[in-house]
């Protein structure tokens, strides 16, 4: 399995002002479906964090993504470790198949890959 990108996930409802801050820093908005925005680097795509208020279809909200090159086996390989699957894998309407499992510090980790 190839780890393609890993991104923090911050909960905010100063979605703009983040947006604001982090363009200091010389991030640029790449995604925004409302509810989860992504900012990333244009001299480094794959240097990206996302703002979020809120998960549109999980019970809860991640703290960090990881895209994967094969989603499916990620989710084998978590499931067989004993992880506990806080979302299960399922293809979402905005184009990527996705898990939410908890890691050993209780954070929770979105993996993902893009259809």
């Amino acid at each position: 399995m190839i780890v393609r990108r890993v991104m923090p996930v911050i909960r905010s409802e100063a979605v703009r002002e983040s947006r604001e801050f982090y363009g200091l820093l010389g991030l640029e908005e790449v995604m925004n479906h409302g509810w989860i925005m992504t900012l990333a680097s244009p001299s480094s795509p794959t240097a990206q964090i996302s703002v979020t208020t809120s998960d549109k279809t999980a019970p809860v909200t991640p703290d960090v993504s990881v895209e994967v090159d094969d989603v499916d086996a990620a989710y084998r390989l978590m499931r067989e470790s004993g992880a506990e699957i806080v979302h299960p894998l399922q293809d979402e309407e905005w184009g990527v198949r996705r898990f939410f499992v908890r890691d050993p510090s209780g954070r929770v980790v979105n993996v993902l890959a893009h259809r």
